[in-house]
């Protein structure tokens, strides 16, 4: 079994850039929670799970809703099933943490092992979401009133949460955050990320396909562009369906709109919007002189 590691060098599995690397230990050595931006599907929440693996250390996820309350992340008081086993005269009504639930700070606060927490999507929950997690992060501890106790971290967990900036989060809560946005990989770092995925595919492919991604990406109008989950999806489709590189490669009127685009334009505002751009070629490509 390997031994915990206090650094962060990115995985087999995940590249990660000089920047996020620093932004990782940064936030370790500094022991304040690493709030993570960036597009969707740029490896936000895939961070903490490597994390987690690069550092030999357990992992407590807590995907946030828009229902979520701070309070759930402490623990839960189950007061009806307590009246309820009162009524059928059980024994364990006597001890209130019978009636108990952990939430997932409780968790990490408790663990054994130093763990990663990741606070997954925090901005999906109500506003004053972060601002009631501010006392808890701080100081890494809660009081649990039912029970007069405080649950306290004896190491505090490596803390990873992410947004989508669907709100803006609070000055007092950011803070207390070592802040990193992820960038949008560029050509050279998403082909590394695509030989990690899929070793040994055909270079040709790739450098087509890579080329259409970010055509695709840079078409003004465009909804929703493609993230790299996405394009992941696409070039595995590609390889299924063995795709010849020049097919990607071809620019007639035609073929504006790449084989399997369902895996890389997700509504129908964009599918339309490159139907559209095909027909004004196809047109244009018709005029006489042309």
């Amino acid at each position: 079994m390997s031994r915990p590691t206090d650094r962060f060098e990115g995985t087999s599995n995940y590249i990660a850039t000089d920047d996020l690397r620093i932004a990782v230990n940064a936030a370790v050595a500094l022991e304040r929670p690493l709030l993570i931006k960036g597009e969707p599907g740029t490896g936000k929440t895939v961070l903490a799970y490597e994390i987690a693996r690069a550092m030999n250390a357990p992992l407590i996820t807590w995907h946030i809703k828009s229902t979520t309350k701070a309070h759930n992340g402490l623990y839960e008081y189950d007061a009806v099933s307590r009246l309820r086993d009162s009524q059928l005269g059980e024994a364990r009504v006597h001890d209130v943490r019978n009636y108990l639930k952990p939430g997932k700070l409780w968790e990490a606060f408790t663990a054994p092992n130093r763990p990663v927490l990741l606070i997954d999507e925090i901005d999906k929950a109500d506003i004053e979401f972060p601002n009631d997690l501010l006392q808890e992060l701080d100081r890494m501890e809660f009081y649990v009133q039912e029970t007069d106790e405080t649950i306290r971290a004896e190491v505090r967990p490596i803390v990873v949460i992410t947004s989508n900036n669907e709100k803006e989060l609070p000055d007092a809560f950011l803070r207390r955050c070592f802040f990193h946005y992820i960038r949008f990989p560029d050509v050279e770092t998403m082909t590394a990320i695509v030989d990690v995925h899929f070793p040994g595919i055909k270079p040709r492919l790739v450098s087509e396909g890579l080329k259409t991604f970010y055509e695709m990406r840079d078409t003004p109008g465009l909804k929703k562009k493609p993230s790299t989950s996405e394009l992941l999806d696409w070039l595995k489709l590609l390889l299924v369906d063995d795709v010849d590189p020049e097919t990607l490669r071809e620019k007639s009127p035609n073929k504006l709109i790449p084989p399997l685009h369902g895996a890389l334009l997700k509504n129908e505002q964009d599918v339309h919007l490159f139907e559209r751009l095909a027909f004004l070629h196809r047109r244009e490509a018709s005029r006489p002189g042309t």
